[in-house]
């Protein structure tokens, strides 16, 4: 599922939960993900998921089942503001892939891109905290988290149009390609056309204007949880330029940031993270 509309347990997750305080929601995630993208994902079904929930709720109870269950109760008790929705949501999201291919609207795709990563930035907001200096509302921090997962994973799916079509899937609003006059027969043929040139235009559009809502809340977390959301905005970021740079060739050419880019990326993260929260009162 999280696999070809962007792969969150190498993507989203792993920028977004880079240290030890982070690792048992990393953790979970990427055992979520591994039901519907792991080896064994052909085998699981709606039963299997509804399991998998219910072991959640049983580690919100302080009824783990196993080692790796146990941190994320642990981080749960720990943290009160740790909340179990965004997890029930992203298995939602699992069960949407078990069950759909095609998304008719943009609606419905970011319903989609809710679940499977903007849940994970409402998961770590209560650990890595806000700054002290901020004078934002927590509803902006929030809102720039959900922001910055949804980014992320439109540029995932803008990023794998060509992988997710050889399996059948086509993650776009489905009334945009036709307004666009772009068919599914188009995008599994491959052809970058001035049309799908257009529209693909347009929609890293909509993923840079999250990025940008997402700069809002990053800005006003803790100082030392600012640097690994900066990097994860700054780096997903640039994979929309690749795409450009590749004339909107997302059928044969996966876009990537060299590591070169990505080592270029971390300093100018790092100093961002310095910056005191925009929010911050001067006297």
């Amino acid at each position: 599922m999280l696999r070809p509309s962007g792969d969150l347990s190498t993507d989203a997750t792993d920028h977004h939960l880079t240290d030890g305080d982070h690792g048992d929601r990393a953790v979970w995630c990427r055992r979520t993900d591994e039901l519907v993208d792991g080896p064994n994902a052909a085998h699981t079904s709606a039963l299997a998921l509804d399991r998998w929930e219910s072991r959640l709720e049983d580690v919100f109870a302080g009824r783990p089942y196993d080692m790796l269950d146990a941190a994320l109760a642990d981080a749960v008790a720990a943290f009160p503001a740790v909340n179990a929705r965004p997890f029930r949501d992203m298995i939602e999201g699992m069960r949407m892939d078990l069950a759909r291919s095609r998304y008719a609207t943009f609606d419905d795709l970011y319903l989609y891109c809710y679940r499977v990563a903007g849940t994970v930035g409402l998961m770590t907001v209560p650990i890595m905290g806000v700054s002290p200096d901020s004078e934002a509302d927590l509803g902006t921090v929030y809102a720039g988290a959900l922001a910055l997962g949804v980014a992320n994973q439109l540029t995932n799916i803008l990023r794998d149009v060509g992988e997710d079509a050889s399996r059948g899937r086509i993650y776009l609003p489905q009334d945009e390609l036709a307004m666009a006059g772009i068919s599914e027969a188009d995008i599994f043929a491959g052809r970058v056309t001035n049309d799908w040139r257009t529209f693909m235009k347009g929609q890293i559009a909509r993923a840079r204007a999250y990025f940008s809502q997402a700069e809002q809340g990053a800005a006003e977390l803790n100082q030392e949880s600012r640097w690994p959301v900066w990097a994860s905005l700054l780096l997903y970021r640039q994979i929309l330029d690749d795409i450009e740079a590749n004339d909107y060739d997302n059928f044969t050419k996966r876009a990537y940031v060299p590591k070169a880019k990505k080592l270029a990326a971390l300093p100018k993260a790092y100093f961002k993270s310095l910056r005191p929260p925009p929010s911050q009162r001067h006297s």
